[in-house]
């Protein structure tokens, strides 16, 4: 049972960095980029993945 657990999270990882890597590109060809934020469960998820793409480490 542990199994399906572990290829969800890495599955996730997996696409937690893809998700970050696409910000990041895009912010880069963007002159003023900006994130629109409405306080919903997809604002919050796209505020986390800039936080974790640009937020000193």
């Amino acid at each position: 049972m542990t199994a399906p657990a572990t290829y969800q999270v890495s599955h996730l990882d997996a696409l937690e960095a893809e998700s970050i890597f696409v910000m990041r590109e895009v912010v880069a060809e963007m002159e003023r980029p900006v994130l629109l934020f409405s306080g919903g469960k997809d604002s919050i998820v796209m505020l986390r993945l800039a936080q974790k793409a640009f937020a000193p480490a």
